[in-house]
């Protein structure tokens, strides 16, 4: 979550997100424990064909902070 919290460059949210694992331009995906199902394993799928690491966050609240965004976040990137 440092590692978030300080990247110069980042997307926030599920779209974003599945956008930068397509261009391969995601590093390391973020994604919150208690999203949405359906979301979670679109985004687990999407970073495991990407080869991108996925970290789990305990929740969309704690990764919206971590994002430094006022809502929470289902998903979130480090992008190059």
């Amino acid at each position: 979550m440092e590692a978030l919290k300080n990247a110069a460059a980042k997307v926030v949210g599920t779209k974003q997100v599945l956008r930068a694992l397509k261009a391969a331009t995601a590093v390391r995906a973020y994604v919150a424990n208690d999203a949405d199902t359906f979301l979670f394993q679109r985004i687990v799928t999407a970073a495991e064909a990407a080869g991108v690491p996925v970290t789990r966050v305990a929740s969309m609240k704690d990764l919206g902070v971590a994002c430094g965004v006022d809502v929470a976040a289902a998903a979130a990137a480090i992008v190059k």
